[in-house]
C-alpha cells in the first residue's frame, strides 16, 4: 500500500491495434405501451401550476370543467368528465358536450367536504364518426355499403350492452343488414321504389332514440385519460371542498383581555362570553381571538411598544410562552381551559364560531427555548435573533429555525398545536404572518389536518407580496388577508377587487377585505369622520365575500395614530388594556348590524366571481353589482369623498342585472328603505356623505310589465 499521502500508481494500458474501425452500435427503437390511442386531451381547466395545487369550491357549488379534446384527420371524438373522492377507486362519469374550436364542457357538484380528483378521458368514436359520414351520403350505392358497416358496428356496441338494451341494438344491426342487403340486389328499373328504400334504409340508420342507446356502451379500448403534468397522482388534478363559512363570512376581532366591563380590570373568557349578545346582534358569524396563551416577561413590550416594560403592563399576545406554559396553555388571567370551552359552546348557540389566533414564535421564556434550543437560530454571542417584518421588530419574540436538523420534530410539534385546539372545538384558525415560515411546512401540516378535519379552516395574515401571498393560498390556505385596506380611490379599488374576482386567482384565493386590524391603521382612518368609517365598511362588505374589522375600535371609530403617518394605533390594545364603552350613541353598531343582515339574506353578496362596475362619470363615485346563480343583482354605489356631495350618471346594463327587456325598472334602497325607477343606460344619482355616501339597491322589478 502507497503511503497516505501519495496517491496509488496505476498500470500503464497495454496497447492495442484495430484492424478496422468499430461499427456503431444500432438504434435501439422504442415504441409507446399502445400507439392506437388517437384522442387527444390537450388541457383540463381549471387547474393550478398544471395540477401542483388544488383548485377550490364550498359545498353545493358546482364546478365547471373545461377540456380540449380533438383526433387526427376527420373522425368524431367523445370525453367523458370523470371524478371522485381522492383514494375512491371508482370515478363518476359525466357525458361532456362540445362548444366549439374543440372545447368540451360540463360539471360536477361535489357532495361533501373533502378532498376529491378530476379528470376527462375522451376518445374516438367511431359509432358517432359513422353516423355523421352517413349523414353526408348521397350516393346511393355509398350509403348501402355504409348501412352495412353500421350493422357491424351495431353489434359491436350490442356485444358491450346490457339487458333490453343488448336486445334493441343487436335487432336494429340485424335490421339494417338485411335491408341493405336487399336493396343491393333490388331492380333498378324500379327506381323509385329503390329511392325510397334507401331513404327509409338511412332514416332506420340515423335513429336518435338507437344512437343514445349506442352511446351508453362506446368503445374505449383505445381511450386516453387525462394525466396533470404536475399532480402527484395519475387520477386527476386536486380538488379541496370547504364548508359555506369559507367562502361567505363576516369576521369581528376582540382582545379578551380587554372585554371587562369595568376600567382597569383584566378581562377574561367569562367576560367575552358577556359580550357574545353584542357581537351576534351585529350580525357576525366568526369571532376571532388574539394569542390566549401565557404572554413572556423577559423584553416584554411596555405601553406604545416601549421597549421597557413598567410595573403592570400586559405585554404583547404574541409574545407566546412563559413560565405557565406555552402554544397549549391558557393565560391565568383569562380564565381556565374549561372556562374557554364554555365560551366556544355558548357561542355556537348564537350561530358564532371562535377564531383562534395561531403564532408559531416564542417569547424568550417560552419552554421551547429550553426544552428545544436546537429550534431556534443563535447567535455567536449566546442571543436568538429576535423577530423583524420590516419595517416592524419585534425584540420580545423569537422565531422558530425551519433549517434546524430537528425540523421534522419541530414541524410535529407545531402541527400537535393545531390538533389540540381542534380538540377543544375551535374549526377556524388565523394564522399570524405565515409568510415568515418554511412554505413546505405549511403545505404539508394544512394538508394532513384538512385530510383528518375537512371542516378546518385557515386564513392567512400575510401583508406581503402578491405573489408570496398566492402562494400560501395555493398551499392551503381557505382565506386571505388582502390590499383591501390601501386600496382607497376608485381606479385602485375597480382595478384590485376585478383581478380577485375575474384573475386566475379565483380557483384558489379567497380575499378577505379588512379596513383596519389592530396593526393597521390605515392613513384614511386618522382622526376620520364618521362618513370614511362608513364608506369603508360598506366597500368591505358588499365588495368581498368575506369580510371583518377589528372592533370595538371600527364601530367606534378609533382613529387615533401613535404619531403622524403611523399605521400603529394610539394606546394600542397589543401592549395594554383598554376599556371600551360599546353603548356609545355614535357608535356604527347600527349600520353593521343592518349590513350584515343584508348580506345574510342576499346570496348575490355571497361570492366574487359574478362582480361588474359601472361608469359613473365621476371619479369620487363607484358603481358595481354582484349577482347570483339565480340572476338576481345587488347593485352598490357609494361616494368615495367624506367631505361633499357627489353626483353622476350611473349607467347600467340591464340585461346583466336581470332587468333586460324593458324600459324602466325598479330598485329598492336596503339602506334607507327608498324606490327609485331606473332604467337601462343612465341613471342619475347624488349621494350626501353627511347623510348616507351609499345606496345598496335591490334590482326588483319592471315598473311597466
Amino acid at each position: 500500500m502507497p503511503p497516505e499521502n501519495e496517491a496509488p500508481k496505476l498500470n500503464a494500458p497495454k496497447s492495442r491495434t484495430r484492424t478496422s474501425p468499430r461499427k456503431p452500435d444500432k438504434p435501439r427503437v422504442i415504441l409507446p405501451d399502445e400507439g392506437r390511442a388517437r384522442a387527444v386531451v390537450d388541457a383540463v381547466l381549471p387547474w393550478i401550476d398544471g395540477g401542483r395545487f388544488a383548485v377550490k369550491r364550498v359545498e353545493g357549488q358546482a364546478i365547471a370543467v373545461t377540456a380540449h379534446v380533438f383526433t387526427d384527420g376527420h373522425d368524431q371524438v367523445s370525453a367523458r368528465l370523470c371524478w371522485g373522492a381522492e383514494g375512491a377507486a371508482d370515478m363518476h362519469e359525466v357525458e361532456m358536450s362540445p362548444t366549439g374550436n374543440d372545447e368540451w364542457t360540463a360539471s360536477f357538484t361535489p357532495p361533501t367536504q373533502g378532498r376529491y380528483r378530476y379528470t376527462v378521458a375522451a376518445w374516438v368514436d367511431h359509432f358517432a364518426a359513422w353516423r355523421v359520414e352517413l349523414g353526408r351520403r348521397v350516393d346511393a350505392a355509398d350509403i348501402l355499403i355504409a348501412a352495412q358497416i353500421g350493422a357491424v358496428l351495431g353489434e359491436e356496441t350490442a356485444a358491450r350492452a346490457r339487458g333490453e338494451d343488448r336486445k334493441a341494438l343487436g335487432k336494429w344491426a340485424q335490421g339494417l343488414r338485411k335491408r341493405a342487403l336487399a336493396a343491393a340486389k333490388a331492380d333498378l328499373s324500379q327506381m323509385d321504389q329503390v329511392e325510397a328504400e334507401i331513404e327509409a334504409i338511412k332514416a332506420l340508420a340515423l335513429d336518435d332514440g338507437l344512437a343514445e342507446v349506442a352511446a351508453r356502451y362506446p368503445d374505449r379500448q383505445f381511450e386516453t385519460r387525462f394525466v396533470a403534468p404536475q399532480a402527484d397522482f395519475a387520477a386527476g388534478l386536486p380538488l379541496v371542498v370547504d364548508r359555506q363559512r369559507a367562502a361567505f363570512s363576516a369576521w369581528y376581532e376582540m382582545f379578551p383581555r380587554s372585554a371587562a366591563l369595568e376600567e382597569g380590570r383584566h378581562g377574561s373568557f367569562r367576560d367575552v362570553a358577556a359580550r357574545l349578545p353584542y357581537v351576534a346582534q351585529m350580525g357576525f358569524d366568526v369571532l376571532y381571538l388574539p394569542p390566549i396563551h401565557p404572554i413572556g416577561r423577559i423584553k416584554r413590550k411596555g405601553r406604545n411598544n416601549a421597549l421597557a416594560a413598567e410595573d403592570g403592563d400586559v405585554g404583547s399576545p404574541w409574545a407566546i410562552g412563559a413560565d405557565e406554559g406555552g402554544h397549549k396553555d391558557v393565560l391565568p388571567e383569562l380564565g381556565t381551559l374549561e372556562d374557554f370551552r364554555a365560551l366556544v359552546a355558548k357561542a355556537g348557540e348564537l350561530g358564532i364560531e371562535l377564531a383562534l389566533d395561531i403564532a408559531f414564535q416564542c417569547a424568550p421564556d417560552h419552554p421551547y427555548v429550553k426544552q428545544h434550543p436546537q429550534w431556534f437560530r443563535w447567535r455567536p454571542d449566546g442571543s436568538v435573533q429576535y423577530a423583524e417584518n420590516p419595517p416592524k421588530k419585534y425584540q420580545d419574540i423569537y422565531p422558530f429555525n425551519f433549517e434546524t436538523e430537528d425540523w421534522r420534530a419541530l414541524w410535529l410539534e407545531l402541527k400537535s398545536v393545531f390538533d389540540y385546539w381542534i380538540a377543544q372545538g375551535v374549526k377556524i384558525f388565523r394564522v399570524d404572518n405565515p409568510h415568515t415560515k418554511a412554505f413546505p411546512f405549511w403545505e404539508w401540516c394544512i394538508t394532513a389536518i384538512k385530510r383528518e378535519h375537512p371542516e378546518v379552516l385557515f386564513l392567512a395574515e400575510a401583508f406581503t407580496r402578491p405573489k408570496v401571498m398566492h402562494r400560501l393560498a395555493k398551499l392551503g390556505f381557505s382565506q386571505s388577508y388582502t390590499y383591501f385596506t390601501w386600496r382607497n380611490d376608485k381606479a385602485g379599488l375597480t382595478e384590485y377587487f376585478t383581478e380577485l374576482s375575474q384573475g386566475p386567482g379565483y380557483d384558489y384565493f379567497r380575499p378577505n377585505a379588512w379596513p383596519n386590524t389592530p396593526d393597521i391603521l390605515n392613513e384614511q382612518l386618522h382622526h376620520a369622520p364618521r362618513a370614511v368609517f362608513t364608506t369603508r365598511l360598506i366597500l368591505a362588505a358588499t365588495l368581498c365575500a368575506n369580510y371583518g374589522i377589528y372592533g370595538p375600535a371600527y364601530e367606534l371609530m378609533e382613529g387615533r395614530p401613535r404619531s403622524p403617518g403611523s399605521e400603529e394605533y394610539l394606546d394600542s390594545e397589543k401592549y395594554q388594556l383598554r376599556h371600551w364603552d360599546i353603548e356609545q350613541d355614535h357608535s356604527l353598531r347600527g349600520l353593521i348590524g343592518k349590513l350584515n343582515d343584508i348580506r345574510r339574506h342576499h346570496p348575490a353578496l355571497h361570492g366574487n366571481r359574478q362582480l361588474r362596475f359601472f361608469d359613473t362619470g365621476n371619479d369620487q363615485l363607484i358603481a358595481y353589482a354582484k349577482r347570483d346563480d339565480a340572476g338576481q343583482a345587488v347593485l352598490t354605489v357609494v361616494n368615495l369623498d367624506a367631505t361633499f356631495r357627489q353626483s353622476g350618471w350611473v349607467h347600467l346594463d340591464a340585461a346583466w342585472l336581470g332587468a333586460g327587456g324593458v324600459e324602466t325598472f325598479e330598485v329598492f334602497d336596503l339602506l334607507s328603505g327608498q324606490r327609485f325607477t331606473w332604467r337601462d343606460g343612465g341613471n342619475f344619482v347624488i349621494l350626501d356623505p353627511a347623510e348616507m355616501p351609499a345606496h345598496i339597491l335591490r334590482i326588483e322589478r319592471s315598473s311597466n310589465p
